[in-house]
């Protein structure tokens, strides 16, 4: 177990009254907030020897102790999985991920994932995430197909994760949604948090984080369905699946947010990461990267199609 002691002292004036999940996670680069938070919640983060909540304002004075305990030993095996690289270089590698393929391994999902694939394929992943994680900056939904950004070194990910952390990615999302629309255009700014009941669920609530959605309707089609086209302006966890159900138009096959039927026999909502756009870490010059529509979302246009 590592043990780890800040105190705020004059050295973090500029943090006081910060709460103390970001401030740890900025601080400790190696630990997400996520992770912080779940050390916060199992008492394993103490301040003045005192557990807190994640929202805890840090003060002046105030001497934080954290036990990180060891990492649970779990071997994540290469697997001889195909890829589809988009891209790939150095310092990244951009990969067109199937529909019903898991990012990275979790309970009930240790094999399979691309993860899997990319330990395979890349010998040399960053390490920031940990075991479990290797080089994986962002993350879409199993049942999402499309691009996602992998970063092979420490430095290269670190740049990374700022520019999703500052909104400076290009991510547009092709969707199908129940319902035709009134307007061609429009922008979702509604926060997003863990859902209190249901952990597996995301919701909006006016406590969580700010999420924005902007959408355009590429088409109406029949059945009362719409094509629509999603750019992210943040990126919280099912965000364009949540900020749709919110408003009427849950994506066609999220039986999570939509209705439960399984209209086409589909399994998972229609999403798909068609565009993904960034600078380079190193080079910082900009570069953009498309993928084409699943075959089962192109079939499904040409029965959907007026």
């Amino acid at each position: 177990m590592d043990e780890i002691r800040i105190i705020i002292d004059e050295l973090f004036s500029s943090c006081i009254g910060n709460r103390i999940d970001k401030f740890l996670s900025d601080e400790l680069e190696s630990y997400s907030r996520a992770y912080i938070q779940k050390l916060i919640d199992n008492d394993c983060i103490l301040v003045n020897n005192k557990p807190i909540k994640a929202n805890y304002k840090i003060k002046s004075g105030d001497i934080i102790d954290i036990d990180v305990p060891e990492p649970e030993i779990i071997d994540i095996i290469p697997k001889n999985i195909p890829l589809d690289i988009v891209y790939e270089d150095k310092d990244i590698i951009v990969v067109d991920k199937p529909k019903g393929m898991v990012v990275h391994p979790a309970p009930g999902h240790y094999d399979d994932t691309l993860v899997n694939a990319l330990m395979y394929h890349c010998k040399d992943l960053s390490t920031i995430n940990g075991i479990m994680r290797p080089g994986i900056v962002h993350r879409i939904d199993m049942d999402t197909s499309g691009l996602l950004l992998v970063c092979k070194n420490d430095t290269s990910h670190r740049i990374m994760a700022e520019k999703f952390k500052t909104h400076d990615i290009t991510r547009v999302y092709t969707a199908i949604c129940y319902n035709h629309f009134n307007q061609t255009d429009g922008t979702i700014d509604k926060p997003i948090a863990r859902h209190k009941t249901d952990r597996k669920r995301m919701t909006i609530d006016e406590k969580g984080r700010r999420a924005v959605t902007h959408y355009h309707v590429l088409n109406n089609l029949k059945e009362n369905m719409s094509l629509i086209e999603c750019r992210l302006e943040t990126g919280r966890t099912h965000q364009i699946r949540v900020h749709m159900a919110s408003i009427n138009h849950p994506l066609l096959g999220d039986e999570v947010y939509g209705p439960k039927t399984k209209k086409f026999n589909l399994n998972g909502q229609t999403l798909h990461a068609g565009v993904l756009g960034f600078n380079h870490p190193t080079t910082n010059e900009y570069i953009e990267f498309k993928s084409e529509l699943p075959e089962y979302f192109k079939k499904l246009l040409s029965i959907l199609e007026p």
